[in-house]
């Protein structure tokens, strides 16, 4: 028998790396802060370890710079992290890529090896963003954790829910 009112499965999306947990609101940008291209939270990294996959899902963008990756979860949520603040100007210094687009990943897959010391000398901030780019459909519901510190692959920092 088919249950046509069963409720879909939130979207969990993890840390994609060791840190503080900020609202977007605080991220020191008003690309990220006002919500210009999304709804989302983001992570001050604990300068150690690298970048790994929120969601399981396909990679769809790896930005020429490398500062930026984009990846569609399983759901179809389309989910934009970007590593440090300025970071675009840095023309991809700092940033070793571990995924190409099309490739599917895994919750807590390396996806970018960074280094933050570079990127910390060079970049304004090392503020991590992860924005889910396409909410502004309004059929997502989007929470963000009150957890205060995230670990990469296990603390959920977002989940979304489908209306």
């Amino acid at each position: 028998m088919f249950n046509f009112f069963k409720k879909a499965k939130a979207l969990e999306i993890h840390a994609p790396v060791d840190g503080k947990i900020i609202k977007l609101e605080e991220v020191p940008d008003p690309v990220f802060s006002q919500k210009l291209i999304g709804e989302g939270a983001a992570v001050l990294p604990s300068e150690k370890g690298h970048i790994y996959a929120p969601v399981d899902g396909k990679i769809i963008q790896v930005a020429p710079t490398k500062h930026a990756i984009g990846i569609s979860a399983e759901d179809g949520t389309e989910i934009l992290i970007h590593v440090g603040l300025e970071t675009v100007s840095l023309n991809g210094e700092g940033f070793m890529p571990a995924v190409n687009v099309g490739e599917k990943v895994t919750v807590g897959q390396l996806l970018l090896e960074v280094d933050w010391n570079y990127i910390k000398a060079n970049a304004s901030s090392t503020v991590t963003p992860l924005v889910i780019t396409n909410a502004q459909d309004g059929k997502k519901q989007i929470h963000v954790t009150e957890e205060k510190e995230g670990i990469a692959g296990k603390t959920v920092i977002i989940t979304v829910n489908q209306k």
